[in-house]
């Protein structure tokens, strides 16, 4: 009786055997009438890999992909309503709105008027009055604005869908205040202020009188400068509105010592007879010298 010695399985002769035991036709020792290629396994199982990802890859495009929206703008052809340009007078302008957190739409602003009495508005309150009063901005007559479709601000490049009267205060349409349309401060359209329209205030000159003083208080000298034995002359830059009351005084030329903001201080309760422009009282700017003279 003889006996044979078993050997135990090494280790590479156990990886094979469990190799074959995953993927027995791969390697082999399946049953088929052809051998088996590697390559073309290999080269099958990458081309649905490739499959597989480019259709996840597909379906999180198609999910996450919202379409853009985009906020229409547009280029503003403001030639019709600005004044025509002079060295000696621009137009003014003014603005508005209810502090609505959304923009002011384009679109013309209401109907002229040399006094406003109802400011403008694209969305109207909630309480109508009882007695009806045509909106109005206050401007020169001889501009002839178009009113094509609902009002709204001609200086703006926002068209909206949701109306919005602009984020500004006072009534009115913009971003600015005083029931007018636009970016300015006051009852007319545009940056500037006081009326009128296309930015900036009136000036001296092009048929603008000059505003006159009517009442004025003298400076007093402030405490540094008398002791310093200090004088000269501050130049100011006033705006005289159309209710004769002076307005964003700025310094043109300081002078220091603290007599700058005792010229600021006097100015302000002086009194003027406004400029006009046609027979009507106009927001005018001027130079402004204030004096301080020991004697």
């Amino acid at each position: 009786m003889s006996s044979e010695v078993q050997t135990p399985p090494n280790s590479e002769d156990r990886a094979k055997e469990q190799r074959h035991e995953i993927l027995p036709t791969l390697f082999g020792d399946g049953q088929g009438v052809y051998e088996v290629r590697k390559s073309s396994f290999f080269a099958s199982f990458a081309l649905n890999c490739t499959v597989l990802a480019v259709m996840i890859g597909a379906a999180s495009w198609g999910a996450t992909k919202v379409p853009e929206v985009k906020q229409a703008v547009l280029s503003v052809d403001l030639t019709p309503y600005i004044m025509p340009p002079s060295k000696e007078v621009v137009g003014g302008g003014g603005g508005g709105g209810s502090r609505s957190p959304r923009l002011a739409p384009k679109g013309p602003p209401p109907k002229a008027a040399p006094v406003q009495i109802a400011p403008p508005a694209v969305v109207l309150p909630v309480e109508q009055p009882k007695l009806a009063v045509t909106p109005t901005v206050v401007m020169p007559p001889e501009i002839q604005i178009p009113l094509t479709g609902p009002v709204g601000d001609p200086m703006s490049q926002i068209v909206a869908d949701i109306p919005s009267n602009g984020p500004g205060f006072g009534g009115g349409i913009g971003s600015g205040s005083g029931g007018g349309v636009g970016s300015g401060k006051g009852p007319g359209v545009g940056p500037g202020e006081g009326g009128g329209i296309g930015g900036g205030v009136y000036r001296v000159g092009g048929g603008v009188s000059a505003p006159r003083i009517l009442y004025r208080v003298e400076p007093e000298f402030s405490e540094e400068a008398r002791k310093n034995k200090w004088q000269g002359v501050v130049l100011l830059r006033v705006i005289i509105g159309a209710d004769g009351l002076p307005k964003n005084i700025k310094v043109q030329r300081a002078l220091g010592m603290g007599l700058d903001e005792k010229a600021v201080e006097a100015v302000k309760q002086w009194r003027f007879k406004p400029g006009q422009r046609d027979g009507k009282p106009v927001p005018v700017v001027v130079s402004m010298e204030v004096s301080f003279r020991l004697y």
